[in-house]
């Protein structure tokens, strides 16, 4: 009887212990942060693998320090101040109490304005949601900020905080105040150190690295660079060994440069080869699995294209074909893009949308796929 192998590579969702790729350095820097408390920023494009190793991080800390609590809070779909404090109160205390009974008693022994009206799932066991009268929070809105530390010094813990796509604190109601009301308190914390992490380079870059902005110098920045592609090489090649299949080094290799070692990608790519693998992997069946992905993701990036501008796209088409001066008039003039208005703007709307990314003043497409399907079909030779 054969044995059915679940897939080797995980993308979409946070990485497990089992399947995570490298990050020694980060992993080490980072876990030497959490036991020190010092605060850690790490800023990356989406999809890099910064939730998967914070967790992955956090774990490897947990099972030696266990007066070390972690309690994460994701920003991304939150619209809010409002929300932002209720789901780091709900946060903190999930982290903090393992009982329903604790649950209840935090909301006595850890609140003193405020007042929190709890629910509860079907199984009030396992799961609570949390609720703050409006009111009250804008009265008090330092003792929500404060409640980690609270928390900390009461049961005799040390607490870091863990929040993720930090930048979307931009998009609330009053974000140059909000900063300045969070920095103000948590310099402060004694008890607690915190890991702000985001995926849009040039906010973070933004809120730490401006002198005039509060979270200057709040922590040590950390900038994530992709996994290196021998990494990528030695775990494709065991996670297909380990399952009972076989591919050679040198297409491993082909599909982390095919997906530019994007973690996602690289992930998935190797996914799809897996599957369309019985037991040795091939050239053709590399080819396949990389039409297969962007067959997949065709839907979505039209309907990303249908998103922007013609001058938008004529933008694309000279980062694709690695121009770098887009205001030269021979390069505007070859690829329509208009004045150099047009460009400087139009590199900020692709940019803020995650078409691409500027370092050193080379732009470069975020999505390695997108861009392959992106050439197929708007770059004709």
């Amino acid at each position: 009887m054969s044995t059915i192998f679940n897939s080797p590579f995980q993308f979409g969702k946070t990485v497990s212990s089992k399947l995570f790729v490298n990050r020694e350095k980060e992993k080490a820097r980072i876990s030497e942060n959490f036991r020190s408390g010092v605060n850690t920023i790490l800023i990356s494009p989406r999809r890099w693998g910064k939730t998967s190793l914070v967790r992955e991080t956090a774990r490897l800390v947990s099972l030696k320090e266990k007066n070390l609590l972690f309690c994460f809070v994701d920003v991304f779909s939150l619209l809010n101040e409002e929300e932002f404090y209720e789901t780091l109160a709900r946060e903190l205390i999930k982290c903090t109490s393992s009982k329903m009974e604790d649950w209840l008693n935090a909301g006595k022994d850890f609140f003193k304005a405020v007042v929190p009206r709890f629910s509860y799932g079907i199984d009030p066991m396992q799961d609570f949601s949390l609720s703050i009268d409006w009111k009250q929070v804008g009265k008090h809105k330092e003792e929500l900020i404060n409640l980690a530390e609270t928390i900390a010094l009461k049961k005799g813990v040390r607490i870091v905080v863990c929040i993720d796509e930090f930048q979307n604190i931009r998009n609330f109601a009053e974000p140059d105040s909000f900063e300045k009301l969070l920095r103000s308190q948590w310099q402060h914390h004694k008890n607690v150190s915190y890991c702000l992490y985001g995926s849009k380079r040039h906010m973070m870059s933004g809120i730490f690295n401006e002198k005039n902005r509060p979270f200057y110098r709040f922590g040590e920045i950390m900038m994530l660079g992709k996994i290196e592609r021998q990494h990528w090489v030695g775990h494709i090649v065991e996670a297909f060994t380990n399952s009972g299949k076989t591919i050679s080094k040198e297409l491993a290799g082909l599909i982390a440069d095919l997906m530019k070692c994007h973690s996602y990608y690289v992930q998935q790519l190797a996914h799809i080869v897996w599957s369309n693998t019985d037991k040795i992997g091939t050239e053709e069946i590399v080819a396949n699995s990389l039409e297969e992905l962007l067959q997949h993701n065709e839907a979505l990036y039209q309907m990303e294209i249908e998103s922007i501008s013609t001058t938008q796209i004529n933008l694309l088409k000279a980062v694709s074909e690695c121009e770098t001066q887009f205001t030269a008039a021979q390069v505007m003039q070859d690829y329509r893009l208009g004045t150099p208005r047009n460009v400087a703007k139009n590199k900020d709307v692709l940019r803020n949308a995650d078409f691409i990314d500027i370092q050193n003043g080379k732009a470069e497409f975020l999505d390695p796929a997108f861009e392959l399907w992106f050439r197929k079909y708007f770059i004709r030779k």
